[in-house]
């Protein structure tokens, strides 16, 4: 009798929970709904709230057992709206294309012929679910490379609390759902024994959103780095605003002005490898200070960008350099700051709309003398003459 009311009181806390979850998470895209938030960032952040609230009711205990054929296909691709909410959370230059939702489709698409052929060939479906245990495995690992990747040059210091908070709990939820497929403990089953450690994660995830959505700036850093999932807004600050007029941090105006001297005069950017660690030793100043110079008082959302923005700069003024027109574009991308010729590539045509080689020959073409009527008049007057 104690066991049963035990349990009942387990299954109670479980659905609490799931409550709870369900309606974090439909507030926070009622809020972008009314912001209306249309970037790519804040549409995934949508999509990881609505599939929240799904996994949320699709696994809670006395869900009806005849649904299973459709639902875990769809809580099967959940993995792929993180891994790319994570990349356009974490990267800027990050662009949705038709291939992630094609990738999405056949994660579904797989899912649906797994439990639709779970009857007649149970084997396969068993080991069609493992495939997808991997699979989210592989979407966890590739959105904490991700933020690994460029946490460094990250300048947006809400952003990369944003990192640390949201992606951690997300990457252990997903790995745990996926460790329990590949160990065949049904987590994801209605009233399964990991049912309530579930909802726990889920519960954790949600209020963690929502208190960054909802919160004031003088909630935990964990809070307030979460509400970009819902408004799409990481930080950041258009080039050259004022920030202590509007109640920002000010900058140092002399950090600054050392800033562009080592920049613009001592081209310290054509350094190999350059990190932001070595710019702030050789400006004497704490990282964190530099961080707050380049992305409150310039602009910048990433370091890679500003080191760019110089490096551009400065292969552009090679490029249209006649005394240059022999020298390998390699060559003046290396003299530029930048390691190989790819990166290089892609950012000059991101900055500029063309390719170097474009550039460079647009540059050195001799310019076109402008049409002149009343000489063309003259020279036709002399011809009919001559004839």
């Amino acid at each position: 009798m104690a066991q049963g009311v035990n349990a009942m009181g387990l299954t109670a806390i479980d659905l609490g929970l799931r409550g709870a979850v369900s309606g974090v998470f439909l507030m926070i895209i009622v809020v972008a709904l009314m912001r209306r938030a249309t970037g790519q960032q804040a549409l995934l952040g949508m999509a990881m709230a609505a599939g929240g609230v799904f996994y949320a009711i699709a696994t809670a205990p006395f869900f009806p057992k005849s649904s299973w054929w459709w639902v875990l296909p769809i809580l099967s691709a959940q993995p792929a709206v993180f891994w790319l909410w994570a990349r356009a959370a974490f990267d800027d230059d990050f662009v949705l294309r038709r291939w992630h939702g094609v990738l999405w489709l056949a994660i579904v698409a797989f899912g649906f012929a797994m439990t639709l052929g779970w009857t007649n060939w149970p084997a396969m479906a068993t080991a069609g679910g493992k495939v997808l245990s991997l699979l989210a495995l592989v979407l966890a690992l590739a959105a904490a490379a991700q933020t690994v990747k460029s946490w460094r040059a990250d300048l947006v210091a809400r952003r990369r609390r944003l990192r640390l908070a949201m992606l951690a709990v997300n990457v252990v939820l997903i790995a745990a759902i996926a460790g329990a497929g590949f160990a065949a403990i049904p987590v994801a089953v209605p009233g399964a024994p990991g049912s309530l450690q579930t909802a726990f994660g889920l519960f954790m995830v949600a209020m963690l959103a929502g208190a960054g959505v909802f919160g004031t700036q003088a909630t935990v850093a964990a809070n307030d780095a979460t509400a970009a999932i819902a408004s799409g807004d990481t930080g950041g600050q258009p080039r050259g605003a004022d920030r202590s007029s509007t109640g920002g941090i000010a900058v140092d105006p002399l950090l600054l002005r050392r800033l562009d001297h080592l920049m613009t005069v001592e081209r310290i950017y054509r350094q190999e490898g350059l990190a932001i660690g070595a710019l702030g030793a050789r400006l004497d100043v704490p990282e964190y200070r530099l961080r707050q110079a380049i992305n409150e008082g310039l602009g910048y959302r990433n370091f890679n960008a500003f080191l760019n923005h110089y490096r551009i700069d400065d292969a552009k003024t090679a490029l249209s350099d006649v005394t240059q027109r022999e020298v390998p574009v390699l060559t003046i991308a290396m003299d530029a700051g930048f390691q190989s010729i790819g990166p290089f590539n892609r950012a000059f045509k991101a900055e500029t709309g063309m390719t170097p080689s474009e550039f460079r020959r647009e540059a050195l073409a001799p310019p076109q003398t402008a049409p002149d009527p009343a000489r063309d008049e003259e020279i036709g007057q002399r011809h009919q003459g001559i004839g």
